[in-house]
């Protein structure tokens, strides 16, 4: 349990066991669930848990009630990670109030058989709801990244309950910067949304904003236009760094050669950043965010099966489901009697917006010959026109 402010405590749990968020996402550094609690002349807690962590949170809710009771329950997003403990809520306060949209409560009745009829109140755009010297703010996020989501600021102390908005992976007390998986985190999980995200951060320009409590990770009170900065770059579509990565799918590791080759010409003809991943080994969802992250992208596969090697498969499918465009894209392919890997990735990107290729499509049949390297160098100066 954390102090936010002398009335607002983060009574959220850290999970150090899970390895795997959202049954996909590798966790090195377990993963926060956050939940606060207002105490005012009415009590609200925003936000339960996931149902891994019920127990602590409860334990962490009574002791900041001090035998109190709960008035307001606000559901800001229905997602298991956050509404997991629903239940265990409303049967320990029976009296309580649950706070949502028209969105929400359809979708609690999905999640769980539960008679809500006289237990809710409904709120819409800009609706406001005064806890004593507190007053809730709601604005809608819809698609951030669920249709339900909302998001509500606290004008007294000038708090931005931001959902999952501003979280990251890890748990809050995680040794480690905040944006390298802040990053992983938004482009994975909320990144298809950025058209969403925009609006969304149209609407908070106008409030001012002390303190951000997303629902994973820190609670952010420092430097926030450090923060906001970032949502603005990472929802925009457009590369936050200039840089190449080269992604590689290498079955016995000759078209990993030559990616490595091509990475070596890269930074001898000035490229600011290369960063080579091995998309078979590799954490898959860390070199999707460096796609978005970087200005240039390569990928580099060797053939399979009269298409292209499944992990560059798998790879360009999330990126597509994420949106991806605006980039300028090489292709490295490697076959050892009828290449087909570059063909296979073409036409998967077809339809991809504002992708440019660039020449040439690079063949290896089998390993790389002193034949390729002025290919590779070709292809290297186009990359960094």
């Amino acid at each position: 349990m954390e102090k936010v402010t002398d009335s607002i405590l983060n009574i959220g749990v850290n999970d150090r066991e899970i390895t795997l968020f959202e049954s996909q996402y590798r966790l090195e550094k377990g993963m926060a669930y956050n939940s606060y609690v207002i105490l005012d002349e009415k009590a609200a807690v925003m936000d339960t848990v996931d149902p891994r962590a019920t127990r602590e949170w409860l334990a962490n809710l009574k002791e900041a009630l001090n035998g109190r009771t709960v008035d307001y329950l606000v559901i800001q997003h229905m997602e298991p990670d956050h509404g997991g403990s629903i239940l265990e809520l409303m049967e320990l306060y029976p009296d309580m109030k649950l706070v949502g949209n028209a969105k929400t409560f359809p979708m609690l009745t999905q999640f769980y058989d539960v008679d809500i009829e006289g237990k809710t109140i409904l709120v819409k755009e800009g609706d406001t709801l005064s806890l004593g010297r507190h007053t809730l703010q709601f604005m809608m996020a819809p698609m951030v990244h669920w249709p339900e989501v909302m998001v509500t600021y606290e004008q007294s102390e000038k708090i931005l309950f931001s959902a999952d908005g501003f979280g990251k992976f890890g748990t809050r007390d995680a040794d480690e910067e905040w944006t390298c998986e802040a990053r992983r985190y938004f482009i994975n999980i909320c990144g298809k949304y950025g058209m969403q995200v925009q609006a969304l951060l149209q609407k908070v320009a106008g409030l001012a904003v002390d303190i951000i409590c997303p629902l994973h990770g820190p609670v952010l009170s420092e430097n926030l236009p450090y923060y906001i900065e970032k949502y603005k770059i990472w929802s925009s579509d457009e590369p936050e760094d200039e840089g190449v990565l080269i992604a590689c799918a290498s079955i016995h590791g000759n078209t990993m050669k030559a990616a490595e080759k091509l990475k070596e010409i890269l930074e001898s003809k000035g490229a600011k950043k290369v960063v080579l991943t091995d998309l078979c080994r590799d954490d898959m969802h860390e070199a999707v965010e460096d796609a978005f992250r970087y200005s240039r992208l390569v990928l580099a596969a060797s053939s399979y099966d009269a298409g292209v090697f499944p992990p560059m498969e798998s790879f360009i499918n999330k990126l597509k489901s994420k949106n991806y465009r605006n980039r300028t894209v090489g292709l490295l392919e490697n076959g050892s009697w009828a290449p087909t890997a570059a063909r296979t990735m073409k036409a998967m990107l077809e339809g991809t917006k504002n992708l440019v290729l660039a020449d040439p499509i690079v063949t290896i049949k089998s390993a790389m010959k002193a034949e390729n390297i002025p290919q590779l160098e070709e292809l290297a100066e186009n990359l960094l026109k």
